[in-house]
């Protein structure tokens, strides 16, 4: 298997380098968020370390790695080979994956450059495989991110931290994710602990309301275990507090366009864009599409007791669309992006529109729940959910690059997927990238620019 795994990744890493080469022969000129990167990696390149385009918002990561390569291998800082950066990232990413699927799944990992075929689909995630080809943050960010959970979840704490603070240097917002990989890593070892019984995290799918606070008031007794692993991750923490009290901020550069919010509705897109992305994820488990839907239904509406749930569940994310909606200006204005075609055709077609999909909501929250805590216990389905609040809430735009490390993290916690389900996966994934790609490449329209995410 080991062999044929091989095989494949080179396959992978072929195809990625072939559109690469057709990302710089058809787009010669740097492109959308580009024009902002590239000069500013140029300058560092350059030795002006002091040079800093204000208009620019995340910390300067993505340059340093560029001026790495630049001295380390000799690396031209040209285009071409700045985009190269980033899809250098994207190759390392399967083999990163297939550690962080292989401790969901509680299997040994295979060789180092044998990715598993799962690894190499989720990999081919069109978000991710879209952005590895542009001289953007997003590909080196989640790769560091998931470096991060992987050292973590191997019980490397400091390596974990250090690992931690570089994904920091990409999107300040990562030291959220910092704190899941010290969050995950602890609960999987106290779970599987012998005769551990301090912390109560029953089975996340018997689970109820009682267990939840049982969980929360068992927390202390459980903190002489937790703590002494923290330290690495407090570190962490510290710096980062000592950044945001100097930048007087969490934002870098124009914080004008940036003001933190509080866009309930933003996790509402996530659960529909998940579902809708992820689909053969959510319905090729063990059972099939209709257990899926049988277990969905009867969560909504199973019992009077859940259907009145549901329905006041679906008054309070009325409530929240109707307040905490945000027609962004760049939303409503650059229509470069797909965003624009759906926010406009779909969610402004009728005042009415954007409740439609309350019920649809609460579908696909359920049935990713259903697939995620088939395996899990209650705080490890939880510790998700809980830490991407406080990284989509403030995010006033509605942005699908904003979703990548997030749906990584969240299906990489499905571990049952069929084979023929993850052949769906590749299948899809395979389909919207063609069509992405050829639209950004091949159907530049005059007056407008190149389609993109």
């Amino acid at each position: 298997m080991s062999s044929n795994t091989r095989i494949l990744y080179l396959v992978y890493c072929g195809v990625a380098i072939a559109v690469l080469k057709e990302f710089n022969a058809m787009v010669t000129e740097p492109y959308m968020d580009e024009p902002f990167h590239v000069p500013q990696a140029l300058a560092y390149c350059r030795g002006e370390w002091s040079t800093w385009d204000p208009k620019i918002t995340t910390p300067p990561g993505l340059y340093m790695l560029s001026v790495l390569l630049h001295r380390v291998f000799m690396f031209k800082c040209n285009l071409n080979l700045l985009r190269l950066t980033i899809t250098l990232t994207l190759l390392a990413l399967p083999i990163v994956l297939t550690r962080l699927l292989g401790f969901h799944q509680r299997r040994r990992s295979p060789p180092k450059l044998a990715p598993s075929i799962e690894a190499l689909v989720l990999s081919t995630f069109p978000i991710a495989w879209f952005f590895g080809f542009l001289y953007y943050t997003e590909v080196p960010s989640l790769v560091s991110v998931l470096c991060t959970v992987v050292a973590a979840t191997q019980n490397k704490h400091w390596l974990a931290g250090l690992l931690g603070i570089v994904s920091c240097l990409f999107r300040q917002n990562n030291v959220i994710w910092v704190l899941y990989a010290y969050a995950v890593s602890q609960l999987m070892r106290l779970r599987f602990k012998r005769g551990y019984a301090k912390l109560h995290d029953p089975p996340a799918l018997g689970a109820g309301p009682g267990d939840f606070l049982r969980s929360i008031m068992s927390a202390p007794k459980a903190l002489p275990e937790l703590l002494p692993a923290f330290v690495p991750y407090a570190v962490v923490l510290v710096l980062f507090g000592g950044f945001v009290i100097w930048n007087g901020g969490i934002v870098l550069g124009d914080k004008s366009n940036h003001v933190p919010s509080f866009h309930v509705p933003q996790l509402y897109y996530f659960i529909a864009f998940a579902t809708m992305i992820g689909w053969p994820v959510v319905l090729c488990g063990e059972g099939g599409p209709l257990k899926v839907t049988t277990e969905v239904i009867s969560r909504m509406f199973g019992s009077k007791r859940r259907t009145l749930l549901t329905v006041i569940i679906s008054i309070f994310m009325g409530i929240t669309i109707q307040h905490f909606t945000i027609h962004h200006p760049f939303l409503l204005s650059d229509n470069r992006h797909f965003t624009f075609y759906i926010w406009r055709r779909v969610f402004m077609l009728h005042t009415v529109a954007p409740y439609l999909f309350i019920p649809g909501y609460q579908a696909c929250a359920w049935a990713w729940w259903i697939r995620v805590a088939r395996d899990q216990s209650l705080l490890q389905t939880l510790v998700l959910p809980v830490l991407i609040l406080p990284t989509l809430l403030p995010t006033p735009l509605l942005e699908p690059r904003y979703f990548l490390v997030p749906y990584i993290l969240l299906r990489a916690q499905v571990v049952d997927v069929q084979p023929y389900g993850i052949f769906f996966e590749g299948l899809w994934y395979t389909v919207i990238n063609v069509a992405t790609t050829y639209v950004f490449l091949y159907k530049e329209r005059a007056g407008v620019g190149r389609f993109m995410w």
